[in-house]
């Protein structure tokens, strides 16, 4: 009885009622950060180089009673999305073909090695001489540059799927379609979900980048605007509010998201 006493102290999971909860350190996380950057403000002593938060709040103020924080912010998040979407739709799908199907994924794998080591860069500026400065450019150039990376975790999760499950709708002789929704895609959540939360913090990035070099509104075409400018407060003005933006789709889809396909595990 006591060494069974002993394995369950070391086994019980840690009491979450002790210390501060997940969004008390989030806030004293961020608070450090904020501290941070006052300190470095003050020592520097230049607005033009690194001004204070407070001095932000009337620029952002007057970004955003203009509309033209609003209207940038949308066709940056636009992009995102259309571009997630592809990326994690086109990437699913060839991970899980290469998983499943080695016969494929010889001849797939040196493409997936070569896409994923090709600078974002490289490929963004071959879109746009290729296909011109339009908008499905962009979205073409987000998209290539992502797709690899989320094949390439959707492969390793195709490749530890049970295989006493597949064997099982064998037998039960389930549709494909059937198999696919209650077998399959139940393992590979935890996989989709750190492609989708890695593919988001890249992916924004990256166009960024693409607005930045060719397009004519977005978050990145401003901020080459302002550092044309050399205006250090309203660069950083779009990048937080954007940085906040994605913050605000990490805390409020993605994280739920995860806790819940991860809750079987618990």
């Amino acid at each position: 009885m006591q060494g069974n006493d002993t394995a369950e102290r070391w086994t019980r999971a840690p009491d979450k009622g002790t210390g501060p909860g997940r969004v008390g350190v989030t806030v004293i996380s961020l608070a450090g950060l904020l501290a941070i950057w006052i300190v470095a403000a003050a020592l520097t002593a230049d607005p033009q180089i690194l001004p204070q938060p407070w001095d932000l709040v009337q620029p952002f103020a007057q970004a955003l009673a203009s509309g033209e924080l609003l209207y940038h912010l949308g066709w940056t998040l636009s992009r995102v999305l259309w571009s997630f979407a592809l990326a994690m739709s086109l990437g699913i799908a060839l991970g899980l073909a290469m998983g499943r199907y080695e016969a494929l994924n010889r001849w797939l794998d040196p493409w997936l090695v070569v896409f994923l080591n090709l600078p974002a860069l490289v490929l963004i500026v071959l879109c746009y001489l290729w296909i011109g400065l339009t908008e499905a450019a962009a979205i073409a150039a987000v998209t290539l540059n992502k797709i690899p990376n989320v094949a390439t975790v959707i492969r390793e999760g195709a490749r530890a799927l049970d295989p006493g499950l597949d064997d099982m709708a064998q037998v039960y002789r389930m549709r494909r379609w059937t198999q696919m929704r209650h077998v399959v895609l139940p393992q590979l959540a935890p996989f989709i979900t750190a492609a989708a939360r890695s593919g988001v913090a890249v992916i924004w990035k990256i166009v960024l980048v693409v607005e930045f070099l060719g397009r004519s509104n977005g978050v990145g075409f401003q901020i080459h605007l302002y550092f044309q400018l050399f205006d250090v407060g309203m660069v950083l003005v779009y990048a937080f509010s954007f940085i906040a933006v994605m913050l605000a789709v990490e805390w409020l889809a993605l994280q739920p998201w995860e806790r819940r396909v991860r809750r079987w595990r618990d």
